[in-house]
């Protein structure tokens, strides 16, 4: 610590065939090399583009870059030379020092030497006394089979004014806030836009046709009854596979609120990156825990529907979202293992996974169920017929198919701008930390789901179509089939994924992120119409 270090070699290797080719095929791809000092990652000081003084960073170095050396043909080099600069904060009374910055410059030299040393190599082309490369030294080092490569490094000290506890800042700096708030003020519009919907239909529509159902006098009148009141004796008939919507909706609560919290908590700064891994571990011990809400509102819808297998339904709950995105995240491990990449999860971590999931999320799930069960079922406002009634014909524009899929356009449009930062984040080696955006994106999310079932939903039912249960959560959950094919517009243009286990990697964790979000849409969606229905049948007078 605080002693400068003049060229140090560390090693000197010959480039055999497979090496040769394992370091080109890395400086196609722009592989980046990342290195840790005191928890800050190596970064490469870059000029702001927008011709402002500011420096930025760039996250790790290049393995090694193409060029034309000396009117030669277009070649392979590699950066085998480091200096590294670390920068530290100097504590006036203890006279201790802290890291604060940690830089690299890479380079590439043909180093040469006179003879080599193995306890102690020298190379001509690092001057020990200035402690720098020798002028006129800096001849590239070429990639090629038979070539001899010497790795060195140096390393400088310098005093820094930044303090300890803002270090990070540098790399947190921010190039694009005004996208971000173009994006907020974008997707604050539709919701206007469908608050001004709903709130239209809530007083005028609705107002108008309860004052009207509440003042029928003779018999003649009510039986000229139209629209929304008319299947009121079939509103509330349990949907085929209700079940599977109970199973659904707990899901969708469990996400809901695991997301809920974690923002929350990284909103308040504990899930920073400087806090490695803090954000992934988070999510996981929190959709443990979450369980329990599953669980109750899973088996109050259940019990709604008079279901009578409640073990079933808990058991459904417990294993079902969770076992298809583990059958997915193993497969996806087992081909990064195939590959023999670090990045594979080890096997004890699967093991401490499974336990998590057995140990702690299912007894919570059967828990929850168990409360829910205990409560009395939640009445509907009206009474529901023997028989059900006929469905008219409907217009090709309340076709199923046709509502679902575009009631999944805005809520995909009120978020997708924060969803290409977060993909690039992901895939693109940056930091993602704008914690206070996501938040107010996702309170959007919220918003737009809701209203855009309910105005759905209602359209619905004055055609007198009573389906609404599934209808209503797959209206909002098909935000997630923009999602999917978004990520797939984002690998062909923004990616130069060659390899194909790289690529079903790609596509394999954003059908994982696609599902997750469909569930979580689709049960906002569903309560937000739950609640509307429930309203407004609750306020009519029915004899």
């Amino acid at each position: 610590m605080r002693e400068d270090q003049p060229c140090k070699v560390v090693c000197r290797i010959k480039l055999d065939a497979e090496s040769t080719k394992n370091f080109k095929e890395k400086i196609d791809d722009e592989y980046r090399v990342n290195m840790i000092l005191d928890n800050l990652p190596v970064a490469v000081l870059r000029q702001r583009r927008d011709g402002s003084q500011s420096t930025t960073y760039e996250h790790g170095f290049r393995v090694g870059f193409k060029g034309n050396y000396a009117g030669s043909k277009e070649k392979y080099f590699i950066n085998n030379h480091l200096s590294f600069r670390v920068m530290f904060h100097k504590d006036t009374e203890t006279d201790a020092a802290r890291i604060v910055g940690f830089e690299v410059t890479p380079n590439s030299i043909n180093h040469e030497y006179k003879d080599w040393d193995e306890k102690n190599p020298q190379v001509t082309t690092c001057n020990k006394d200035t402690k720098n490369l020798v002028p006129g030294s800096t001849v590239p080092q070429e990639v090629d089979l038979g070539k001899e490569v010497v790795f060195t490094y140096d390393v400088t000290f310098k005093e820094s004014d930044i303090k300890w506890a803002s270090r990070w800042d540098t790399y947190l700096l921010m190039n694009d806030d005004q996208i971000h708030w173009f994006s907020i003020i974008n997707s604050l519009m539709i919701v206007l836009f469908l608050s001004g919907m709903v709130a239209m239909i809530m007083m005028r529509t609705l107002y108008k046709d309860i004052s009207n159902y509440n003042q029928l006098e003779t018999q003649d009148e009510a039986q000229e009854e139209t629209g929304w009141k008319l299947v009121h004796g079939d509103v509330f008939r349990a949907p085929n596979n209700y079940g599977l919507l109970c199973v659904y909706v707990g899901t969708g609560v469990q996400i809901f609120a695991m997301t809920l919290v974690t923002m929350i908590f990284a909103l308040l700064g504990f899930l920073s990156p400087s806090n490695r891994g803090g954000l992934m571990t988070a999510m996981v011990l929190l959709w443990v825990f979450m369980g329990i809400f599953a669980g109750y509102s899973s088996a109050r819808l259940y019990k709604m529907f008079k279901g009578t297998e409640w073990k079933r339904n808990t058991l459904k709950t417990a294993f079902m979202f969770p076992g298809v995105l583990f059958v997915i995240f193993f497969v996806l491990n087992a081909l990064i293992w195939g590959e023999q990449s670090s990045g594979a999860v080890p096997f004890g971590t699967m093991i401490a996974l499974v336990c998590l999931w057995f140990g702690i999320s299912v007894p919570l799930v059967f828990v929850g169920s168990y409360l829910g069960f205990k409560k009395p079922a939640i009445e509907d406002p009206v009474k529901t017929n023997k028989i059900p009634r006929q469905i008219p014909e409907q217009a090709w524009y309340m076709k199923p198919l046709f509502s679902i899929l575009i009631g999944g356009i805005l809520p995909f449009g009120a978020v997708f701008i924060e969803l290409f930062f977060i993909l690039t984040s992901i895939w693109l080696n940056q930091f993602y930390y704008i914690f206070g955006f996501l938040f107010i994106v996702f309170i959007i999310l919220i918003i737009t789901c809701a209203e855009i079932t309910i105005v759905l939903c209602y359209f619905q039912l004055c055609s007198e179509d009573y389906y609404w249960w599934w209808r209503s959560y797959l209206t909002a959950g098909s935000s997630a089939f923009y999602l999917f094919l978004y990520s797939i517009f984002y690998f062909f243009t923004k990616l130069e994924i060659t390899k194909l286990v790289s690529g079903i990697l790609y596509f394999g964790y954003m059908v994982i992120v696609s599902y997750a979000f469909f569930v979580l849409t689709g049960t906002i969606g569903f309560y937000a119409c739950f609640w509307f229905v429930r309203k407004i049948y609750s306020s009519v007078k029915i004899d």
